[in-house]
């Protein structure tokens, strides 16, 4: 197992330096519940941060500046690309005191952490979900129905914002603290990031009721984190398995309280294969659980081989389409450029003017970055200057 960088920070003498090393940490260890992880490169600006060399911001800009410069991604480097960013994203949420307790600040958190990165970053989904899940055995949690997402999410904040914790037990407070994250986390109002939102969400709200949540817990047990609000949400009376928050309060005792509970992924699988000492049950029970492992190793090469597969007809399509309108313009383009290109010429089309502004914001990149964009799709006439609005301006020029 490899040490963490940051366990030395978060326990130094230096506030400063334990802050920041509490939520690089954090913010790195919570990219584990979509699988992702974060490069040496990351690591190595985050030390760079906590040691003061660094701002935050200056770290993002190099980390953004990094993959700018890469002309070819692969798919796992998209990936680590995405963990990098939303890593350092993370981080500055986590240093940062300002806080609103309302769904707006639970949406601009989602657009903050994965601006540029989701197309709708920020925006609630319009369509159904299911998600299967190893801890149910391949079922999905019931998420929230796409037409009463936000009515469901303004209910559970009021319901939240008048509830008092006066006169409460600790294991009262941490039993209806489980209650409504779970049940936040159950709307899945995104398309995708939600585990992440919800956790820098909840971090910062538990500050505000004067927990300082500033442990380890959450960078070295983010999956079981998910895995227990999965296992909050999900109910199957006819194999007698029913949701309970009794996985997220231990979790919870873990990270307010400083107790030593074992967290165990395991031990919230709903086949019942281990008692609670996690030991079998039976002999069937060893055969059952090298049947689940390898399910699980194959369910997740499947959906590797389908997210590769994916990935290469959308990049096909990406070119194809292209290539089809603009031809031999675009040889010397990397597929990155290309999906650039396509993302503008599907927003603007041949009509719309646009300038370095519209770019940025749509596709989430700096200025210089925006701007040799725009001056390599000049030079090669993809592009044509407009005049009689402003300087700067666009559109895509018709070769057909």
């Amino acid at each position: 197992m490899k040490t963490d960088p940051f366990k030395e920070y978060i326990k130094a003498s230096e506030p400063s330096k334990a802050i920041k090393g509490y939520a690089w940490s954090t913010a790195i260890g919570l990219q584990a519940v979509d699988g992702l992880k974060t490069s040496k490169y990351l690591i190595d600006k985050a030390i760079d941060n906590i040691e003061g060399k660094i701002s935050i911001k200056e770290a993002q800009n190099l980390i953004d500046a990094y993959y700018e410069e890469k002309t070819e991604h692969s798919v796992d480097e998209e990936r680590t690309e995405e963990a990098d960013k939303v890593s350092a994203r993370i981080a500055e949420l986590l240093s940062e005191t300002a806080f609103s307790f309302s769904p707006a600040e639970y949406i601009s958190i989602h657009k903050k952490l994965f601006n540029g990165l989701y197309k709708y970053a920020g925006k609630i989904r319009d369509y159904n979900i299911t998600k299967k899940e190893w801890v149910l055995d391949g079922a999905s949690v019931t998420y929230g129905t796409a037409s009463e997402l936000k009515a469901t999410l303004e209910y559970d904040f009021e319901q939240e914002r008048n509830f008092s914790y006066k006169g409460l037990s600790m294991d009262e407070t941490i039993h209806h603290l489980a209650v409504f994250v779970s049940r936040l986390w159950q709307i899945h109002i995104f398309g995708e990031g939600n585990t992440r939102t919800t956790a820098v969400f909840f971090i910062k709200y538990l500050r505000t009721l004067g927990f300082s949540v500033t442990n380890d817990i959450f960078a070295e047990n983010s999956w079981y984190f998910r895995n227990s609000l999965v296992r909050a949400n999900y109910t199957n009376i006819q194999n007698n398995v029913h949701e309970t928050t009794k996985y997220l309060e231990i979790f919870l005792r873990n990270l307010l309280l400083n107790e030593k509970n074992e967290l165990h992924n395991r031990s919230m699988h709903i086949s019942g294969l281990w008692d609670d000492n996690l030991n079998f049950k039976d002999e069937n029970s060893y055969i059952k659980e090298a049947e689940l492992y390898n399910q699980s190793i194959n369910s997740y090469i499947e959906n590797k081989e389908m997210d590769i597969k994916n990935k290469k007809t959308y990049i096909d399509n990406i070119e194809n389409n292209i290539k089809y309108v603009f031809s031999r313009e675009i040889d010397s383009f990397s597929t990155k450029t290309l999906n650039h290109i396509q993302l503008l010429f599907d927003r603007f089309g041949y009509d719309e003017i646009f300038g370095r502004s519209l770019v940025m914001d749509l596709l989430g990149l700096k200025a210089s970055a925006s701007s040799r964009l725009l001056s390599n799709l000049l030079d090669v006439g993809i592009i044509k200057s407009v005049s009689g609005h402003g300087k700067g301006k666009y559109k895509f020029k018709n070769n057909i």
